[in-house]
């Protein structure tokens, strides 16, 4: 890929491929939110997203930025408990950042995904290291904004911000929760990876399939 032809088709895939990796995992990250939360965070996603996949069916936006605004306002409309706003917002605000664009650069996408962090911390108000999917996110907008700023192909960057942000959710485990429900359980939260860390992750490594197929 070159330096900015990541369009609404290449957006569009990331969705449906999140969509599908939800599907696939939403068993899994519902047993994690058992242990720590209200045991609905994979049935909650996966209502999300086919929720999207439908309204996407019946329309097509006409840029990467529309597009992303249009998944956060179906989630923040379809899913319940923190997930639908925290991700609502995230999938929002990085839409706004990318604005009417019909292509995007690796380096603009940064800068999206920097917005949607800033969303989420202002909703959530949670900073790394409170076990929420800020420790996934975080360091994947680093990562990338990093790759780009040294000139890595879309590929390459978009694969260093996927595995930061899996190794940020794998480092939840040991942390002790400071927000959200998990945090009612004090030291028992120990032990546990972070279910939004988790589906952070996820899609993440669903953007790094796509730019390398």
């Amino acid at each position: 890929m070159g330096a900015a032809d990541l369009d609404t088709a290449f957006f569009t895939a990331w969705i449906e491929e999140v969509a599908r990796t939800v599907g696939a995992e939403k068993d899994r990250l519902t047993r994690l939110d058992a242990a720590i939360g209200d045991a609905d965070h994979g049935a909650n996603l996966d209502r999300g997203f086919s929720a999207i996949t439908q309204a996407l069916a019946g329309t097509e936006p006409e840029t990467p930025g529309a597009l992303l605004v249009l998944v956060g306002s179906t989630l923040i409309r379809k899913v319940g408990g923190a997930a639908g706003p925290l991700y609502g917002t995230a999938f929002r605000e990085a839409g706004k950042a990318l604005g009417d664009a019909s292509e995007v650069s690796a380096a603009d996408l940064a800068a999206a995904l920097q917005a949607a962090l800033a969303g989420v911390q202002r909703l959530g108000s949670a900073a790394e290291g409170d076990k929420t999917m800020v420790d996934a996110l975080a360091p994947a907008v680093r990562a990338l904004s990093r790759a780009t700023q040294e000139g890595k192909d879309p590929e390459e960057a978009i694969g260093a911000a996927a595995s930061a942000a899996l190794a940020g959710s794998e480092a939840t485990v040991p942390m002790q929760a400071r927000k959200g429900r998990a945090s009612y359980l004090g030291p028992r939260s120990v032990g546990h990876e972070d279910p939004g860390a988790a589906s952070t992750a996820l899609i993440l490594a669903a953007l790094r399939t796509v730019v390398t197929r």
